[in-house]
C-alpha cells in the first residue's frame, strides 16, 4: 500500500479536527473552540507526528489521535497567546477574543488544553506513561520559554545566546515534542528518540528567525498582519538583537529607541529595514536558517532511510523556506 501524502495527511488532519469540538452547550463556549481549530495553517506539528511514527514503524490511524492532540494544545496556546500580546487578529482573522472577549478566549483556550490530554490518551499505540511525560516535559518548557518571551519585553540585557533559550522553549520544545511522540508511537529505539529531539529543536530555531525575518521582509498581503510589526511593539527579535550587537553611532541610537517600547514608528519601517540590511543582519538571519536547517536535517537522518523520513526532510526544508 502506498504511503499518504502530506497533503492527504493535512486531509486526514483537518477531518479529525473537526470532530474535537461536539456541539454541546454552552455554545457560548463551543463555538469559540471550533472557531479557533477552524482558524487554517500548515499544521506543521500533527504532520511532524504522523510521519515520524510512519518513520517509525506505526500506521497514520494510530498516530492520529496523538497529532491531533497536538494541533489542538497548539491551538489553546495562540489562543492564550492573543490574549496575552493583545494580538487583534490571527491568520488574518479577528482573534478569539476579539471575535467574543478575553474571559471567552480564555475558557475556549482551556477547553483545548483539557481535549488535547483526552486526545493524546486515546493513542491506541504506545507507552502511555512515556508519552505523557514527553508531553508534560514540553508543556512545562513551553510554559517557562513564554514567561521569558514576556520578561524580554522590558529586560535591557537580553542576548541571542538568550533569545535562542527563550526559542528552544517556547518552539523547539513542541516540534520535538511532536516528532518524539510519533518515534514512541511507533516504538523507535533511544538513539532514533534522542534524533527527532534534535531534529524538533534545531527545526525550531530555524522557524523562529524565519518568522523574524518574514515579519520585516514579507508581502503584506501574504503575511496577514502589517510588516514590520515586532519592530513596531518594540519587541527583541533575533533580527533586533543583532541589529543592538553590530549598530554604532547613528544606528546603534537608532535601535536602541527600537527597543524601547513602546517601539517604533510604523512609517519608519522601511528605514529600519534599509538600516538593518546595511548592517548585514538579514544576511546574517538568512544565514541563521539555513544553518539550523542543515542541522535539523542532519540529525533527522540519523534515522533510517524510509519515505517518511524524505517526507519529513522536504517538510522542514519548505517551512525553513517559506514566505508566509
Amino acid at each position: 500500500m502506498t504511503a499518504p501524502t502530506v497533503s492527504e495527511l493535512q486531509a486526514v488532519v483537518e477531518a479529525g479536527l473537526r470532530q474535537v469540538v461536539p456541539g454541546f452547550s454552552p455554545e457560548g463556549l463551543y463555538a469559540p473552540a471550533r472557531y479557533a481549530l477552524e482558524g487554517g495553517g500548515k499544521r506543521v506539528r500533527p504532520l511532524l507526528v504522523l510521519l515520524a511514527a510512519q518513520a517509525s514503524g506505526a500506521s497514520t490511524q494510530e498516530a492520529l489521535p496523538a497529532a491531533l492532540a497536538v494541533e489542538v494544545f497548539h491551538t489553546f496556546t495562540l489562543v492564550h497567546d492573543d490574549v496575552m500580546d493583545h494580538s487583534a487578529t490571527r491568520r488574518g482573522r479577528p482573534a478569539v477574543h476579539t471575535a467574543w472577549d478575553e474571559p471567552t478566549a480564555m475558557l475556549a483556550g482551556d477547553l483545548l488544553m483539557g481535549e488535547s490530554y483526552r486526545l493524546l490518551a486515546a493513542s491506541p499505540r504506545g507507552d502511555l506513561r512515556a508519552m505523557l511525560a514527553t508531553w508534560n516535559e514540553m508543556v512545562r518548557r513551553l510554559c517557562e520559554g513564554q514567561s521569558l518571551d514576556k520578561a524580554f519585553e522590558t529586560d535591557p540585557a537580553v542576548s541571542v545566546e538568550r533569545y535562542l533559550d527563550m526559542i528552544d522553549r517556547k518552539t523547539g520544545a513542541l516540534l520535538a515534542c511532536a516528532l518524539e511522540l510519533g518515534g514512541l508511537i511507533g516504538g523507535a529505539d533511544a538513539d532514533a528518540l534522542e534524533a527527532l529531539r534534535e531534529t524538533g529543536y534545531a527545526a525550531g530555531r530555524a522557524f523562529q528567525i524565519q518568522d523574524d525575518l518574514l515579519d520585516l521582509t514579507a508581502d503584506d498581503a501574504a503575511w496577514g498582519k502589517p510588516v514590520g510589526g515586532d519592530l513596531v511593539e518594540g519587541k527583541r527579535t533575533y533580527l533586533l538583537l543583532r541589529a543592538l550587537e553590530r549598530a554604532a553611532d547613528d544606528d546603534a541610537a537608532f535601535f536602541a529607541a527600537v527597543a524601547a517600547r513602546p517601539g517604533l514608528a510604523a512609517e519608519r519601517v522601511s528605514e529600519a529595514r534599509t538600516r538593518m540590511d546595511l548592517l548585514g543582519v538579514l544576511d546574517d538571519a538568512r544565514a541563521a536558517v539555513q544553518g539550523w536547517t542543515e542541522r535539523s536535517l542532519g540529525a533527522l537522518r540519523r534515522l533510517p532511510e524510509h519515505d517518511a523520513r524524505l517526507a519529513l526532510e522536504d517538510l522542514i526544508a519548505r517551512l525553513s523556506g517559506r514566505s508566509r
